[in-house]
């Protein structure tokens, strides 16, 4: 078999790291947006440079210098420019990358600023801002991105299907003390085309019914009634909001929470593996009738081996039977939240960095960069579920 030999772009980029090591991993990053800039140019104006086609948008115009700070250091670039052009034009692969670098570097000058910032965060500061930060600096980058953040988390929401909810907590320092707050997400399936969207994000200093509440109602201001079902743990505030806000819509408890759960009414560690086996058997049945008569029959045989187990599952598992009444080619995808929870890992990979956040703001800004950027990426992508089965 003839061996594919390496294109010169290839090469290109291999070569300062080939060279430098680690250190030439920006000018290789570089050279590789550059490339993606102008592949996506071609696109936007349907024609490949120096081609002559009469349906062109526009035309090149040349290109406009650029350094974007990095994790990595300092990123030159090259930024396409059109003329001519029905619809601006602006690169994707610059955009969506930067707003949560830029979210990222606003939460930890804050800490510097306000004089909590320790060794190790001074370090990633320099890596990520520069070494001088001022008030100033800070003040000019809030107020670029906090309108657009804010205006994305208030924009309307078109019809929804199912919706998937859920939240993680983190560290923000609250009138000088710092609590553990909660960061409420929404993912809704969108009923035209079966492709993922973020809802909304908030922050709330607990998961306590009112805050539940005000979440929920705010996204059922801005257009949400999902005409399915609704995904979420059973968190008693949660619980008590979706009865509130949302009474008619079918609630699923996530199987694989309602998994986790059963193991804390395991009497003994070997039993663990087999009590999981026998809980997935109830939801993998192929109907919910099997999946009632199955229940039924692990009710009976852990009664007196483990009865408080026994008389958990029998109050508990039907809870996640709601996802037996979606179509069966979607069941496998709506019946946990575990959508949120790749997204929280998303958001745990940046918030780490930070720690600490200064305040409610710092905080939320981050957060919501991160999900403004994998929404737009889910929005653009493959459906997620085929619409013919969310009429």
């Amino acid at each position: 078999m003839t061996e594919h030999t390496d294109t010169t772009f290839s090469k290109d980029i291999l070569n300062p790291i080939l060279e430098t090591g680690l250190e030439g991993l920006p000018e290789a990053i570089s050279l590789l947006i550059n490339h993606a800039m102008l592949v996506e140019r071609s696109q936007h104006l349907g024609a490949a440079p120096y081609q002559r086609n009469s349906l062109r948008n526009g035309h090149s115009n040349g290109f406009k210098n650029r350094s974007i700070e990095s994790r990595l250091g300092a990123i030159e670039l090259k930024v396409p420019q059109v003329r001519n052009s029905d619809i601006p034009f602006y690169p994707n692969a610059l955009e969506r990358g930067q707003r949560s670098e830029k979210a990222l570097s606003i939460a930890i000058a804050e800490m510097y600023l306000q004089g909590v910032s320790t060794r190790r965060v001074t370090t990633v500061l320099e890596a990520l801002c520069g070494l001088e930060v001022t008030s100033t600096q800070v003040s000019r980058a809030t107020a670029e991105l906090d309108p657009m953040l804010e205006a994305w988390r208030s924009r309307p929401i078109p019809p929804i299907a199912h919706l998937i909810l859920d939240a993680r907590y983190e560290k923000i320092r609250v009138a000088g003390i710092v609590r553990s707050c909660a960061v409420f997400t929404a993912i809704g399936i969108r009923s035209h085309d079966g492709k993922r969207t973020i809802l909304g994000t908030s922050i709330s200093l607990s998961e306590a019914e009112v805050h539940w509440r005000d979440f929920l109602s705010n996204l059922k201001s801005r257009g949400l009634f999902p005409t399915g079902s609704i995904t979420s743990d059973a968190h008693e505030g949660l619980k008590a909001a979706l009865a509130s806000v949302f009474p008619a819509i079918p609630w699923n408890r996530c199987q694989f929470h309602l998994q986790q759960n059963a193991q804390a009414y395991v009497p003994k560690q070997e039993m663990k593996t087999s009590v999981a086996a026998d809980i997935r058997s109830i939801f993998n049945a192929e109907s919910l009738a099997v999946a009632t008569q199955k229940l039924a029959a692990m009710v009976q045989k852990y009664s007196t081996i483990a009865p408080k187990l026994a008389t958990w599952m029998e109050g508990n598992l039907p809870d996640g039977f709601t996802a037996f009444s979606f179509p069966e080619p979607i069941r496998q995808r709506l019946r946990t939240s575990n959508l949120c929870e790749m997204i929280n890992k998303q958001i745990r990979r940046r918030t780490r960095v930070a720690s600490i956040f200064p305040n409610e703001a710092s905080c939320l800004r981050l957060v919501s960069a991160i999900l403004m950027e994998l929404s737009d990426d889910w929005e653009t992508s493959n459906a997620y579920l085929n619409p013919q089965y969310l009429r």
